[in-house]
C-alpha cells in the first residue's frame, strides 16, 4: 500500500538552493536511494556554507593559512530558510570549516528532500511494510537532475569552462567521493578523478576570480572529510 505525500509549493523559494541540487544529484533514481549517505552531512552543510558565500552573505579569514575561520556577512537575513540557520549559527562568532559542518549539516537532509517533493524534482510515496511500518519512497519528478547531471559531466568529462554554482556542484561530488556512483552517466575514469579533484582544491578555471570563498569552502568540505576518516580511499 502507497500513499502520493505532497508539500505546499509555498514553501518552496522560486531559485533552487545548492543544498537541494547536491542532493537531487546524489539521489539515485534507479534505487531510490542517495548516494553517499555516509557523508551526506558534511557535503550538504559544504553546499549551504558555499550557497551563501557565493551569495556574498559569508566570508573567509583568508590571513590564516589552515583552519581558516567562517563567518557570517552583514546584517540582512538571507530569505531562503534552508540557509538561514546555518548564516544565524555563523553570525554569532566565526567557526573554522569543519565545526560548521558538524553543526549545521545533520539538519538538512530532510527539510531539503521535503524542497524538493514541492519543487516537483521527487516525487514522495508513503509504503507500509507488512502493513505496519511506514516509509518514504523517493521517484525522480522533473528535469533538473538531468540539467544538472549534464552540466557536471560538461566540466568533467568535455572540459567545459563551468559557472561558479556548477563547479562547486562537481568540487562537492568529488569531495564526496561519489562519483563512481554516477558512471553511467558521467563516465568514470582516471581523467574524470583528475578533474574532479582540481574542482575539489579550487581550479574552478574563469568562475574562480569570483569565487574565492567559495572554493575555499568546497576545499574545507574535503579536507574535513580526511580528517574526520570518513574517505579512506584517496590515493
Amino acid at each position: 500500500m502507497s500513499e502520493d505525500r505532497t508539500i505546499p509549493a509555498a514553501s518552496s523559494p522560486a531559485e533552487p538552493s545548492l543544498v537541494g541540487d547536491v542532493l537531487l544529484l546524489l539521489f539515485q533514481p534507479d534505487s531510490g536511494t542517495i548516494a553517499g549517505e555516509n557523508v551526506l552531512f558534511y557535503v550538504l552543510g559544504g553546499a549551504a556554507v558555499t550557497d551563501l558565500a557565493l551569495t556574498g552573505a559569508v566570508e573567509v579569514d583568508g590571513r590564516r593559512l589552515f583552519a581558516r575561520p567562517v563567518s557570517a556577512t552583514g546584517d540582512e537575513r538571507p530569505e531562503d530558510e534552508l540557509v538561514a540557520p546555518v548564516w544565524d549559527y555563523l553570525q554569532k562568532k566565526p567557526r573554522d570549516v569543519q565545526t560548521v559542518l558538524a553543526a549545521v549539516g545533520p539538519n538538512l537532509r530532510e527539510p531539503a528532500l521535503e524542497r524538493l517533493v514541492a519543487r516537483g524534482e521527487l516525487r514522495a510515496e508513503t509504503r507500509k511494510t507488512l502493513g505496519l511500518f511506514p516509509s518514504t519512497h523517493y521517484t525522480l519528478g522533473g528535469d533538473r537532475r538531468a540539467e544538472l547531471i549534464a552540466g557536471v559531466r560538461a566540466a568533467l568529462v568535455g572540459g567545459a569552462d563551468p559557472d561558479a554554482r556548477t563547479a562547486a556542484l562537481a568540487g562537492l561530488l568529488s569531495a564526496s567521493d561519489t562519483l563512481p556512483w554516477f558512471d553511467r552517466e558521467i563516465p568514470w575514469n582516471s581523467a574524470v578523478y583528475t578533474r574532479g579533484k582540481a574542482f575539489e582544491q579550487g581550479d574552478w578555471g574563469a568562475a574562480a576570480a569570483a569565487s574565492a570563498v567559495a572554493r575555499t569552502v568546497v576545499a574545507g568540505v574535503a579536507s574535513s572529510l580526511v580528517i574526520a576518516g570518513v574517505i579512506s580511499s584517496r590515493p
